[in-house]
């Protein structure tokens, strides 16, 4: 008779920590527990996956949430699984998206993959990770094998994804090769044979699909998916995403733009930031919540913005960053070290703006100056008209951008 399996605490406490903040589908914290000490008793890591479509050079911090996750796994021994989409990035993640996203050419994919594993290397240690592309398999299926992958799948199932079924109903355009992509990506977790997958809430669809197309293909016990929520950029409005560069912070930000951007965040988002990036414990994200009914949350916002800061630079740049930003914004003084741009005449403010490439247009640098964010020797400019005269002065636009007029 087969001996009753006992669930040991040690391995709940594990999936606790691990899976704070996270869904855990099927089975949640439980489910995981099993799997980390039956992992353990037979001395078979697990097989975790990430899979990563390089559609774009830089990573952000939205991008670290579920890497901090694999950093947990990888501590305690489990295989780490780093996909790089390179054949998926060709097609494009339809999820969440209005529109057909443009196909990217196999010379933008290995372009933009270049800065991946330097910029994750900022957070796990990608020497003792598994590295696969995708493109390694997926180019090479026969279309018998692409058939065989597609009839696992019916158009009604790919109806029920929210922004296909969306476009849909708005009479936008779906293009067919856009059902692909989930079964691209699903297809990669039985190339790898995954244990778990980890994805944001936007891949619902695509990583609960990887469990039907293993099954299909015979493992017995299909991946488990960790499903992590999304994080806001600095606006608290939308997603963080590269898509919005004035509302993402990204790993190659310098020390001065991480923490000046971290502290421009609205108050409602500090818990979360506290809860998803950083590494602090459940009893002093506690704390910090107590702290906020009763302390300025500005004091507490430059806490997390040290603390995020300093995991990407050295305690110099960080201290410097902070230092800066006090002398700057709470003070209302002037960053020492800001460039020069010498002037040969005089300049309309717009034509100025943009050639110092503050402003990416003319109806940018308008709406600037409207919303009082331009500043000559600390005094807001609000003639669009103004020709700025060719002497020593201190141009301000916006909270972070300074040149020195010569």
């Amino acid at each position: 008779m087969e001996e009753k399996f006992q669930l040991k605490e040690e391995f709940i406490k594990q999936a606790e920590e691990i899976s704070r903040g996270a869904e855990l589908l099927p089975g949640g914290v439980k489910e995981l527990a099993i799997k980390l000490q039956k992992s353990k008793e037979s001395g078979k890591p697990i097989r975790v996956k990430l899979g990563m479509d390089p559609t774009r050079p830089d990573l952000h911090l939205g991008h670290t949430v579920v890497m901090k996750k694999l950093k947990k796994f990888q501590e305690l021994g489990h295989t780490i699984v780093l996909l790089v989409g390179g054949a998926t990035a060709m097609v494009g993640d339809p999820s969440g998206k209005s529109e057909t996203r443009p196909a990217l050419t196999k010379e933008q994919v290995e372009e933009n993959a270049k800065t991946y594993f330097e910029q994750i290397s900022k957070v796990l240690d990608t020497s003792k990770a598994e590295v696969v592309n995708n493109a390694d398999w997926l180019h090479k299926m026969q279309l018998t094998d692409l058939l065989k992958l597609a009839s696992n799948v019916t158009v009604a199932q790919m109806m029920t994804r929210d922004d296909f079924a969306k476009r849909y109903a708005e009479g936008k355009p779906i293009s067919i090769h856009e059902f692909f992509y989930p079964l691209m990506q699903a297809y990669d977790s039985v190339a790898i044979d995954a244990d778990i997958e980890l994805g944001g809430t936007d891949q619902r669809f695509n990583v609960l699909l990887g469990r039907e197309i293993q099954t299909a293909y015979g493992k017995p016990n299909p991946q488990m998916v960790m499903l992590l929520p999304l994080i806001e950029g600095t606006d608290g409005l939308v997603k963080m995403s590269k898509t919005y560069p004035e509302h993402c912070i990204s790993l190659t930000d310098s020390a001065k733009d991480m923490y000046g951007k971290l502290m421009s965040i609205p108050d409602t988002l500090i818990v979360k930031y506290f809860s998803l990036l950083t590494d602090i414990s459940d009893k002093e994200l506690k704390d910090i919540e107590e702290r906020l009914k009763t302390e300025n949350p500005r004091d507490i916002k430059m806490q997390l913005a040290y603390t995020i800061t300093n995991e990407y630079h050295s305690d110099e740049e960080t201290k410097k960053a902070q230092d800066e930003f006090v002398n700057v914004v709470q003070n209302k003084g002037i960053p020492e070290d800001i460039p020069s741009y010498k002037m040969e005449k005089e300049m309309n403010i717009l034509d100025l703006l943009l050639e110092l490439g503050f402003v990416a247009s003319k109806g940018e640098a308008k709406r600037l100056i409207a919303g009082g964010g331009v500043k000559i020797d600390n005094e807001k400019i609000t003639d669009i008209t103004l020709s700025v005269p060719a002497k020593p002065a201190i141009l301000q636009a916006g909270k972070r951008k300074y040149m020195r007029l010569v």
